[in-house]
């Protein structure tokens, strides 16, 4: 007696491949393959695309941040001046910024000065932030002074002029070589009260962050400069602490604690961004979930395809049992019958998904085109263009995710199959 043949041999393929090529009277069942098929081709396209434009989105924003700000701020604790008036400042900020700088994992810690002023040029304002730092320090901040920065004009020119975003310049009508005024109502102290401070600076540098919210309110001063600027003559604001792993920041907080000593308070770039951090996660997982519903209900399709194709194979399924066929065997030819176009439609969705979000540029410009542009503000999302970053473990879980659904749903009407009566099969064929 021979052995039986093993699971998935070569004369179960071959049935299998003649009944998905099924003859023009039983069209209804090539229609709802080709309908099975472009419908998983969609959903996995569009969970690969949403999976990619969110990944890119979550790495161009956070890229920004720790791009164009502090990795950690350090500031004092509120106190009191010998006129009873509340303070902030650092007075030994030198001595602090070097402890802080000496802890290990940390790049650069760098003494600042902030205030907000009124920018004015060509009867034009603007709402600005002045960051007073030194040259070498902003040459270490990567998107404003670093190598791979967007910028015109010469940042070692700093100590005669200001360093102002793009989104300023725009507003205020400026360029390279042009002045503006800062006004400031903290200005000079008289005996009749605070007189507004008026300074005019001129334009030596003209940078872009990628955040519009930075570009358009951003300007920086020579560190000397701003401290008699704002009134912080022998103070600082702030200290800006760069680390070498932004993402294990919170492991470095208590050697940073312990370097700077008691009186002062840190605020890490995830205490700033982490609200929205979170909702971008919680927003993968609801889309995530979403268009894992659009794949099942695509996957669902097979369900339908493969009961037509049951009913008008009847007859040979009964032949085939007669045969010798078993009910495994005619099980798993109607399971490669649905695996086969799980399958194929993954992969025309992955080849889609990837191609989109290799060519999102293109795709964007032409969807921005057609639409007679204006598509995307980055007023209101803050960077300037819509980003995707295409992650072998996003495209992984949809290829898992759609060939489990594929797969799982097959099985029922391949049972149904199986479990067919021979007899019954031929009485009513």
């Amino acid at each position: 007696m021979s052995a039986p043949p093993p699971p998935f041999a070569a004369f179960e393929w071959m049935i299998a491949w003649r009944y998905l090529r099924a003859r023009r009277a039983e069209g209804g069942v090539s229609v709802m393959t080709w309908i099975s098929l472009i419908g998983i081709t969609l959903a996995v396209f569009a969970l690969i695309a949403t999976l990619a434009v969110r990944s890119g989105f979550r790495t161009e924003f956070v890229d920004t941040i720790l791009g164009a700000n502090a990795h950690v701020t350090v500031y004092a604790e509120a106190g009191l001046t010998p006129t009873g008036q509340v303070t902030r400042l650092l007075g030994d900020y030198a001595a602090l910024a070097g402890r802080l700088a000496a802890v290990p994992g940390v790049t650069r810690a760098a003494p600042l000065i902030r205030g907000q002023v009124m920018a004015n040029a060509g009867g034009q304002n603007a709402g600005v932030e002045v960051f007073g730092i030194a040259l070498e320090d902003l040459r270490g901040i990567p998107r404003v002074g670093g190598p791979q920065a967007e910028a015109v004009g010469d940042l070692s020119r700093l100590a005669g002029g200001v360093a102002i975003g793009s989104g300023v310049a725009r507003t205020l009508g400026v360029g390279l070589g042009d002045r503006i005024r800062l006004i400031s109502p903290d200005g000079v102290r008289t005996a009749f009260g605070t007189s507004p401070r008026v300074n005019a600076y001129e334009v030596v540098y003209i940078f872009t962050a990628g955040r519009y919210d930075i570009d358009r309110t951003r300007i920086y001063m020579p560190f000397d400069e701003a401290q008699g600027y704002f009134n912080r003559e022998g103070a600082a604001d702030e200290i800006e602490v760069m680390v070498e792993d932004p993402e294990r920041i919170e492991a470095l907080l208590p050697a940073l604690a312990e370097a700077a000593g008691p009186g002062v308070l840190f605020w890490t770039w995830r205490d700033s961004a982490g609200a929205f951090l979170r909702a971008l996660e919680v927003e993968d997982n609801v889309m995530f979930v979403i268009l894992s519903i659009l794949v099942l209900i695509a996957s669902m399709n097979i369900v339908s395809g493969l009961i037509m194709l049951v009913k008008n194979k009847g007859r040979d399924i009964g032949i085939l049992r007669t045969v010798g066929l078993t009910e495994g065997a005619v099980l798993r030819i109607f399971f490669l019958c649905g695996a086969f176009t799980g399958v194929v439609g993954t992969l025309a969705g992955v080849v889609l998904g990837c191609l989109f979000a290799i060519y999102i540029d293109p795709v964007f410009s032409f969807v921005n085109m057609v639409m007679g542009g204006g598509v995307w503000d980055p007023s209101i999302r803050g960077i300037y263009a819509l980003p995707a970053e295409l992650r072998a473990a996003d495209v992984g879980s949809a290829v898992a995710l759609s060939l489990s659904l594929s797969f799982l749903v097959t099985i029922f009407p391949a049972r149904r199959a199986a479990r067919l009566d021979p007899v019954e099969a031929l009485r009513h064929a």
